[in-house]
C-alpha cells in the first residue's frame, strides 16, 4: 500500500507573488539537486494557464537502493493550472522511469490566506511494487520527500526575498534617547511659556 503524506505552509506573500514567483523558484541555494527545466506545452483555456514542465534532478540512493536504482537523474513531468479568477495554482509532479521501484506523485495547492500570506497544501503518494523490498523503499522515499519538502520551502522563500524584498523595519531609539528628547522638549516649552508670560507683563 502507497505512503501518504501531507503538510500545510503559509508563505509571507501575496497569492500573487506566489504565482509569478513560482516559475523563478530555480535555481536557489537550496535545489542544488535540480539539474535542468524545461517547458513542455502552455496554454491559456477558458481563462486558466496550463503548463507542463520537464524536470531532471538529481537521484541520490543509499548503498543499499544501488542495486535498484542505476540512474544518476530522474526525469519529473510537473503539470501546473493557474486560475487567476480564483486566485488558484494546482500542481503535480510525478517522476518518469522506475516507477516499478518508486512512484512519488505529489499535488500542491496554492491559495490567498488572508492579506499577504499564502497557504500551500500539499500531499504526495509514495509507492513501491519491488517484491520483498517495497515497505524499506517507501520508509526511504517518505524520509527524502520530507527533508526536500524543507529544502523546497526554504528555497521558495529565498526566491521570493530576492524577487519581493521587504523594507527593513525602522529601529526605535533607544528609550534612555527618546527620555531625554521628551524631557528636552519640555524644558524648551516651559522656556516659551516663561518668556510669553514676561513679555504679556511688560
Amino acid at each position: 500500500m502507497a505512503r501518504y503524506y501531507e503538510n500545510t505552509t503559509t508563505f509571507n506573500y501575496s497569492w500573487e507573488q506566489v504565482a509569478r514567483g513560482y516559475w523563478k523558484r530555480y535555481p536557489n541555494p537550496q535545489s542544488t539537486h535540480v539539474l535542468s527545466e524545461d517547458t513542455w506545452s502552455r496554454q491559456v483555456k477558458d481563462g486558466c494557464l496550463y503548463t507542463k514542465r520537464l524536470l531532471t534532478k538529481t537521484n541520490r540512493v543509499p548503498k543499499w537502493g544501488e542495486r535498484f536504482f542505476s540512474a544518476k537523474s530522474v526525469k519529473i513531468i510537473e503539470e501546473s493550472v493557474v486560475d487567476p479568477d480564483k486566485k488558484v495554482l494546482v500542481t503535480y509532479t510525478r517522476n518518469l522511469g522506475y516507477t516499478k521501484v518508486m512512484s512519488v506523485v505529489e499535488r500542491v495547492e496554492y491559495r490567498p490566506s488572508g492579506p499577504g500570506q499564502t497557504i500551500a497544501k500539499r500531499s504526495a503518494w509514495i509507492d513501491s511494487q519491488v517484491f520483498g523490498f517495497s515497505r524499506a523503499i517507501r520508509a526511504f522515499g517518505l524520509d527524502r520527500f520530507r527533508k526536500n519538502c524543507n529544502q523546497m520551502v526554504n528555497g521558495f522563500n529565498h526566491v521570493l526575498q530576492g524577487m519581493f524584498p521587504r523594507a527593513p523595519a525602522a529601529h526605535a531609539p533607544p528609550v534612555a534617547h527618546a527620555l531625554k528628547e521628551m524631557r528636552e522638549a519640555a524644558a524648551a516649552a516651559r522656556a516659551t511659556a516663561s518668556a510669553l508670560s514676561s513679555v504679556q507683563r511688560s
